[in-house]
């Protein structure tokens, strides 16, 4: 029995003799199904064709895969005063990997953004013994893997630690989220987003999509949205879905001005 890891997502499903028939994940509008067809791999495999990579951005540890695999996202360590949370996920877990954080004080818990950073999110959480997996409930057809360490959330908001906040901002999920650290960035806040927010190359702005690989753009109604969510917020840094792709300062500011360049482009 293994626990199927689609290779275009990185999705890993319940435990089965045989790969899943198909990955939902993929098939939906969101995402895509490889050209070559559907392609399954097992955390055995990748952890001996690939390895955990760390980045050090202002005092956080990000996880990544090199080389590269699926999506290519990072998850994050958030450090709080009552234990760190792991922000997003990656498919691989590897003993390194559970070792670096232990040795800057391990994990309490687990959010993610949006379905598409699910990944391993049960290994990760049993490698840290059981921790809670903190989904929202709009985006739970998306969970391929079901275990009891998942907590589904619903309504707008949830305190998950000091200061810590996930918020559910829509648009690209149903569920689609974000977690605000009021403490971070010395008091000014961070925001944390996946690519519900994507960080712009310029990384001055961020902009928004209901798929990013198929090029469909979020209505306007949801980015409103959005702007609402994150208006009554403090914000000075927002860290986005890839390494170095961070806003690094007035945040809130690159959200409002993003907001308002998207919403003249889609209506011109």
């Amino acid at each position: 029995m293994s626990r199927f890891i689609c290779v275009q997502c990185g999705t890993q499903f319940s435990e089965t003799r045989e790969p899943p028939a198909a990955c939902p994940i993929c098939e939906d509008e969101r995402q895509y199904v490889r050209w070559s067809g559907q392609e399954w791999t097992t955390l055995e495999a990748l952890r001996a064709s690939h390895q955990n990579a760390f980045t050090e951005e202002d005092g956080l540890t990000g996880i990544g895969i090199e080389p590269s695999f699926a999506i290519g996202q990072r998850a994050i360590v958030v450090p709080t005063s009552d234990g760190a949370i792991l922000w997003d996920c990656v498919s691989l877990v590897t003993p390194e990997a559970v070792a670096r954080i232990n040795r800057i004080g391990g994990l309490r818990a687990i959010a993610i953004s949006h379905p598409h950073y699910y990944t391993s999110m049960v290994t990760w959480s049993e490698a840290f013994g059981g921790i809670p997996i903190h989904l929202h409930a709009d985006d739970r057809q998306w969970v391929m893997h079901p275990n009891d360490a998942i907590r589904f959330w619903s309504g707008e908001t949830l305190e998950i630690g000091p200061g810590l906040t996930l918020i559910r901002s829509g648009g690209h999920f149903e569920g689609s989220t974000l977690l605000h650290d009021a403490n971070g960035a010395g008091g000014e806040g961070i925001l944390y987003v996946g690519d519900n927010l994507q960080v712009c190359q310029d990384r001055r702005y961020v902009s928004f999509m209901r798929s990013y690989p198929n090029y469909i753009p979020l209505n306007a109604a949801a980015v409103e949205h959005i702007a609402a969510v994150v208006a009554p917020l403090s914000v000075e840094r927002i860290y986005g879905a890839f390494a170095h792709r961070n806003v690094r300062s007035d945040g809130k500011a690159a959200v409002k001005r993003s907001i308002q360049r998207y919403l003249a482009a889609i209506r011109s």
